[in-house]
């Protein structure tokens, strides 16, 4: 009898410890274990992180870290980290955390557009990816990943055409930039190559282009027409004449470091350097800031006309007056130079 309670009382405390153990077991894996307000909370891994890195994150983010670690470990997460971008939903219990954060890595949008230069693209780049703008620069000045696939490093910038894309967060440089040539290579079709030579221009030259008709005209219903200006031009050998790279040629130079030029005047046409579009004839050596789609789109759709001259619209701002004889354009060109003065612009 004394032997049999013995063993009811074995029993009972072996039920008693398996009931610990499968609470704890089941507190560990299937008990929600977030303490953030929001829906969805992200975390980011670097490359080659270890999980001392990722439990950081973690810790202002779940209720018990103790249940997570002894999770991780038995699923051998700790010793096997996953680079990337990783979300936490509102109630996740630390099995389903564990599942998303190692399998489950999440590509975000990346936008871009109106940056510059290659600087002030990677910076932008870089402030949404793991890449940082050192790297991604370098990639992209790269000389032989240039020459291998016809570029300068005047021209580069026009590989990276502005749009939304999707990428992983931990997308490197060298990954980045492959996939934009990848982007700008299907982006020329055959027809748009076919519009390109008809113009006797490269894809280079007609982003350079571009860049020009962009920075004269941000109305998209206006650019073909601006660019049909500067064709109609090239066609007659005239020079292009366009104020905006004479802007450019001289925010190269110290002087003009940190400025903003208002109005182009003639001390500006007298700048030494091939961007200046007054002094030499044909298209600069690159494109002078990142086109819009509509710009390079406008360019290779011209339209075609009598036009050889426009000056901005006094009247429609961010619209021009079109001329077809120099006279008709030096009475549109004074109108507007009048509205500059009144306006106190004079330089």
């Amino acid at each position: 009898m004394y032997i049999k309670k013995i063993l009811w009382a074995i029993a009972i405390i072996g039920l008693v410890i398996f009931a610990v153990i499968a609470f704890y077991i089941y507190g560990a894996m299937f008990k929600p274990n977030t303490k953030f307000s929001k829906q969805t909370e992200y975390i980011y891994v670097p490359s080659n992180a270890n999980y001392n890195q990722v439990r950081k994150q973690l810790v202002p983010l779940l209720d018990n870290i103790n249940t997570f670690d002894a999770l991780a470990n038995q699923k051998k997460y700790t010793t096997n980290i996953k680079a990337g971008r990783f979300a936490l939903s509102k109630g996740m219990n630390n099995n389903e955390i564990i599942n998303s954060i190692r399998s489950k890595n999440l590509p975000l949008k990346l936008a871009f557009n109106n940056q510059n230069s290659l600087e002030a693209l990677a910076g932008r780049v870089a402030s949404e990816i793991e890449a940082d703008s050192v790297s991604l620069y370098k990639a992209m000045t790269d000389s032989s990943f240039l020459n291998k696939n016809g570029f300068s490093k005047a021209t580069a910038l026009g590989m990276y055409l502005p749009n939304s894309y999707e990428f992983f967060w931990n997308t490197t440089a060298e990954e980045f930039r492959n996939r934009m040539l990848k982007e700008y290579n299907r982006f020329w079709t055959d027809t748009r190559k076919s519009k390109a030579e008809a113009l006797n221009l490269t894809p280079s030259e007609v982003i350079a282009l571009a860049s020009i008709v962009h920075e004269e005209s941000k109305k998209a219903d206006e650019q073909p027409r601006v660019a049909g200006v500067y064709i109609n031009r090239l066609k007659i050998g005239m020079p292009l004449q366009a104020d905006p790279t004479l802007k450019f040629a001289a925010y190269q130079l110290p002087q003009y470091k940190n400025t903003i030029i208002r109005r182009v005047l003639n001390v500006h046409k007298e700048i030494d350097s091939p961007y200046n579009t007054y002094k030499n004839a044909g298209l600069p050596p690159g494109l002078i800031a990142m086109p819009d789609m509509s710009a390079i789109n406008a360019v290779l759709n011209y339209e075609k006309h009598n036009y050889l001259y426009f000056a901005a619209d006094a009247k429609r701002i961010g619209y021009h007056k079109f001329a077809k004889t120099l006279s008709q354009h030096n009475v549109n060109a004074r109108e507007y130079q009048r509205y500059l003065s009144s306006q106190g612009i004079n330089r």
